[in-house]
């Protein structure tokens, strides 16, 4: 089968269903974060809406990834102006990251690259040869327990104020960026107050963390594909590197799809609205294996990439199959 071709059939934008996610999405996140402050003294409105308040956050950060491939709208220019219309949302500077995403898909599943990823993984090799200090640090960023709550907080409400290359890629739009995000927090605040702000922060965070463990799980998984150059196939690393999450139709519309991230990262240009088709219409020989929500959290456990085996693994419990009997 010439999946390529078969891909583009896909590769089709439509601004009324672009303008149905986006413009939709945002219906839902001002209309939920109204919800929950109004009824903030009923958790049975509070948390409902909350919880949708926070995927909606996760899909605006999707169709603005979205925008950073020129794949939701028809237009360049409109994919422009929509990505960074949603930047004080998502909190993410969109030239910037649009940039850092292009360089992830470059060199997605390279060895010699790791530094375009967003989770970063050792190899088993890497992890015999270090000394205690950088295992420890590696085993607490690698907790999931550190990773998903820490590493939302980290990553959404202080790193992306100065992202990796925002030198390189414009620091004037990151510091444009901050300032409308200072501005929209005091719109909230003067409107809903402390509480309305409180509320806010409360589920973006849950949002954060939603969008850690997606993006974990994106190539995150025991047969994943990492290699090194020459023998590193870059279609491969799309198809077998990227994952493809089975949480049910209604998980992937909430996210507008990212879950289907192998055929994402096969042809960037399929836009959200008509990724689940492309995917669920391929034939059964070449179908992708999909995750199930177990699997998902299983592969929280998972730690290292093991060169020889061609696949990732949990930290060793000592190193004596490699002649080396050190504490993990």
């Amino acid at each position: 089968m010439d999946l390529r071709a078969y891909t583009r059939q896909y590769a089709k934008q439509d601004n009324r269903l672009a303008s149905l996610s986006y413009f939709g999405t945002f219906a839902i996140y001002f209309t939920t974060l109204a919800l929950a402050i109004a009824y903030v003294d009923r958790w049975y409105v509070l948390v409902p809406s909350g919880i949708v308040f926070a995927f909606a956050a996760v899909r605006l950060y999707v169709l603005q990834h979205d925008c950073g491939h020129h794949s939701l709208f028809e237009t360049r220019g409109q994919n422009e102006l929509a990505g960074h219309a949603l930047s004080p949302f998502t909190f993410a500077p969109f030239e910037v990251m649009k940039q850092n995403h292009n360089l992830h898909h470059g060199g997605i599943g390279n060895l010699e690259h790791r530094e375009t990823g967003e989770i970063h993984t050792m190899t088993l090799r890497e992890w015999n040869a270090a000394d205690f200090w950088t295992r420890l640090h590696y085993r607490l960023y690698r907790n999931p327990f550190v990773l998903i709550p820490v590493g939302a907080l980290f990553t959404y409400f202080i790193r992306y104020r100065w992202p990796k290359n925002t030198m390189r890629f414009g620091w004037k739009g990151v510091v444009l960026h901050n300032l409308s995000i200072v501005a929209l927090l005091g719109l909230l605040w003067w409107v809903a107050g402390p509480t309305g702000l409180l509320v806010w922060l409360i589920f973006s965070l849950l949002g954060g963390m939603l969008g850690v463990f997606l993006v974990y799980l994106q190539h995150n998984f025991e047969d994943t594909y990492w290699d090194r150059r020459p023998d590193l196939d870059p279609q491969i690393a799309a198809l077998q590197g990227s994952s493809a999450l089975d949480f049910g139709w209604w998980f992937d519309m909430a996210v507008a799809c990212i879950t289907l991230h192998d055929i994402h990262h096969f042809n960037a240009r399929i836009p959200s609205y008509r990724l689940r088709a492309c995917h669920y219409n391929l034939p059964p020989e070449v179908a992708p294996r999909r995750i199930k929500f177990p699997e998902a959290v299983a592969a929280l456990n998972l730690k290292l990439w093991d060169e020889e085996q061609k696949r990732l693994v949990p930290f060793p419990k000592s190193n004596a199959a490699q002649g080396q009997v050190q504490p993990g």
